[in-house]
């Protein structure tokens, strides 16, 4: 399982453009920052494709820190966020399913199943987090993911507190696969999102330009009066 993690870092800092010791002391930095807050009511897990045969590194690397977190009482709940975007598999319900397997209570893991990119992971989560009560929320996934979405977040001012994955701690865990059922995650009839959309559309969705928002949770009048068109106003029914 080390060689999996030195393959992890490899990516880090392919995908961080050669910094990835910076990548790395920016997410202990920002973790001990998330500690300061904890326990939370729950944390935010985005969802990543699955294949229906193995999970892949980074599912793996995702559940078990869901897992981790919860274990250590760091965290009460835990959401999975994420439809079936490149296959049939609601990318939140296989992800709970394997947190499940792993020892999390079922009464304990909730899904947000609508979300189709990462910015629509946070922001859906958050509200299904509120609507559930909870108001101490975190979001938990790798470094990679953690450095753009604390942008989103700290641009909309979300109280979202972050707990990125800390590649040492779970090189020293036993990240095992334990056997579950996920053909019960299974989408009919479904179409890969990017048979649906074309690049530029799914870009648009990757930056959040799909979400409809809470007017609420709109702080800045400039950000109310641009997405005007696809925000739900104070008050409104069904609010």
């Amino acid at each position: 399982m080390r060689i999996a993690f030195l393959i992890l870092s490899a990516m880090i800092i392919l995908f961080s453009g050669g910094c990835g010791g910076m990548l790395n002391n920016a997410s202990e930095r920002a973790y001990k920052n998330g500690l300061k807050n904890q326990p939370y009511d729950a944390v935010i897990i985005p969802g990543f494709p699955y294949n229906g045969d193995k999970w892949d590194m980074i599912l793996q690397m995702r559940i078990h820190w869901a897992h981790y977190l919860y274990t250590k009482g760091y965290t009460k709940n835990i959401i999975f966020s994420g439809a079936a975007v490149a296959t049939p598999y609601i990318e939140s319900k296989v992800m709970a399913e394997y947190a499940h397997a792993l020892g999390v209570p079922r009464e304990r893991i909730f899904t947000e199943e609508k979300a189709q990119h990462s910015t629509e992971n946070v922001y859906y989560s958050y509200r299904m987090a509120k609507g559930l009560g909870f108001s101490k929320i975190a979001l938990a996934t790798d470094p990679v993911q953690t450095t753009y979405m604390q942008r989103f977040i700290k641009r909309y001012e979300l109280p979202v507190g972050l707990l990125p994955v800390i590649v040492d701690t779970l090189s020293v865990l036993n990240l095992y696969e334990p056997k579950t059922n996920t053909e019960n995650c299974k989408q009919e009839n479904f179409v890969k999102l990017s048979d649906k959309e074309n690049f530029f559309k799914r870009f648009r969705g990757t930056m959040g330009k799909n979400i409809v928002w809470y007017e609420e949770d709109l702080k800045q009048s400039k950000f109310r009066r641009k997405y005007k068109d696809r925000m739900i106003p104070s008050g409104a029914a069904g609010h």
